[in-house]
C-alpha cells in the first residue's frame, strides 16, 4: 500500500499562496499548520486563539503566525445565524516552513526578515501603519501575477522587520504541545466554551467532551492552554465584556451577566485583576480615545 499524500496549502510550482476568504463566517475549527499564515480580518468579529493568548477581534485585525503555531477566529454567534445577514471578509498569505531556506534567500542581505519569521513562532500582531499599509498592499498582491507578487510579498514581510506596530502574542517559552491528533479535542472544548460562556460551563462537561476524568483533564488543558480550565473560561468572559464595553450601551451590570458573571462584585474583581481597572474606568479610557480621534 502507498504512503498518504501529506497534504499542503500550497502547490509544488508556487513559492506561495494568497487566498481572498469570504463566507458566512471564518473557519470554525482550531488548527495549526506547517505553513508561515499572514491574516488580515476585512469584514467579521469574534474572539482569536493564537497559542495561549485570546483576545477579540474586529475589522483591521492583523496576524502573523509561524509553523505550528494553534489559531482560531471564531466568530460570534450571530455570525452563524443566517437570519442575521451576516459575514465575513479576509485575505490570507501562506508560506513554506522552507521559505527563507532556499537560495539567494539564505544571503545576509535576508537576515532581518529571517530573525523576523523566527519571532513569529510566538504571533505577531501588527497595528497601526504598518497594518494600514500592509493590508492596501495585500489587496493589491490580489491583482499582481508572476515576480511582481513575490517582490510585494518581500516589501510586506521587510515592512513588519522592526516595525514599532508589531508585538509577540504569546507568552515567552510558550510551546505547541499539541499532536496533531489532538485538534478535535481541544476545538470541541474550545467550541464548546465559545457556545456557553454566557451561561454555566462546567469542568465535568468539558471532560466528558475530551473523553477524559476531570483530573486527567485538568493536567492536560493545563499542559496545553499554560492556564487552568477556569482561568481560560474566566478570559474568555473577561475578553467579551471589553468587547461589549467597547460595542454595546448596556449598563455594568447588564454586561457582567451577559458574560455569565452572577454577581456584580465578582465580575468587578476579575475585571480589575485581569486589566489593572474597573470596566468604568476601561469604558471611559476607550471612548476618550474615540472621541480623541473622531
Amino acid at each position: 500500500m502507498k504512503n498518504p499524500v501529506k497534504k499542503t496549502r500550497i502547490p509544488e510550482q508556487k513559492a506561495f499562496v494568497i487566498q481572498e476568504l469570504i463566507a458566512p463566517f471564518f473557519d470554525v475549527n482550531w488548527h495549526f499548520h506547517s505553513e508561515y499564515q499572514l491574516f488580515v480580518v476585512l469584514k467579521g468579529r469574534g474572539t482569536r486563539f493564537i497559542g495561549d493568548h485570546m483576545q477579540a477581534f474586529r475589522e483591521g485585525d492583523m496576524v502573523f503566525t509561524g509553523p505550528n503555531l494553534p489559531h482560531l477566529w471564531k466568530n460570534d454567534k450571530e455570525y452563524h445565524d443566517p437570519k442575521n445577514g451576516l459575514g465575513t471578509h479576509g485575505i490570507v498569505i501562506y508560506l513554506p516552513d522552507n521559505f527563507l531556506n532556499q537560495s539567494v534567500f539564505s544571503l545576509e542581505e535576508f537576515e532581518g526578515i529571517a530573525q523576523m519569521l523566527k519571532k513569529s513562532e510566538r504571533g505577531i500582531e501588527v497595528t497601526g501603519k504598518t497594518n494600514q499599509l500592509i493590508t492596501e498592499m495585500m489587496k493589491e498582491m490580489l491583482h499582481l501575477k508572476g515576480t511582481q507578487r513575490i517582490i510585494q510579498l518581500l516589501k510586506i514581510l521587510e515592512l513588519m522587520v522592526d516595525s514599532p506596530d508589531c508585538r509577540l502574542i504569546t507568552n515567552a517559552g510558550y510551546i505547541n504541545s499539541n499532536k496533531e491528533s489532538e485538534k478535535d479535542r481541544m476545538g470541541q472544548v474550545y467550541e464548546y466554551v465559545m457556545q456557553n460562556f454566557q451561561g454555566k460551563v462546567s469542568l465535568k462537561e468539558a471532560a466528558r467532551i475530551s473523553n477524559l476524568s476531570q483530573s486527567a483533564f485538568s493536567r492536560y488543558f493545563k499542559s496545553r492552554v499554560n492556564k487552568t480550565f477556569s482561568e481560560f473560561l474566566t478570559e474568555v468572559r473577561i475578553s467579551h465584556a471589553c468587547k461589549l464595553l467597547h460595542e454595546s450601551d448596556l449598563n455594568i451590570s447588564e454586561i457582567a451577566y451577559e458574560c455569565g458573571f452572577f454577581t456584580l462584585s465578582n465580575f468587578n474583581r476579575l475585571f480589575k485583576e485581569r486589566m489593572n481597572q474597573t470596566p468604568q474606568e476601561y469604558r471611559k479610557e476607550f471612548l476618550d480615545a474615540f472621541a480623541a480621534v473622531s
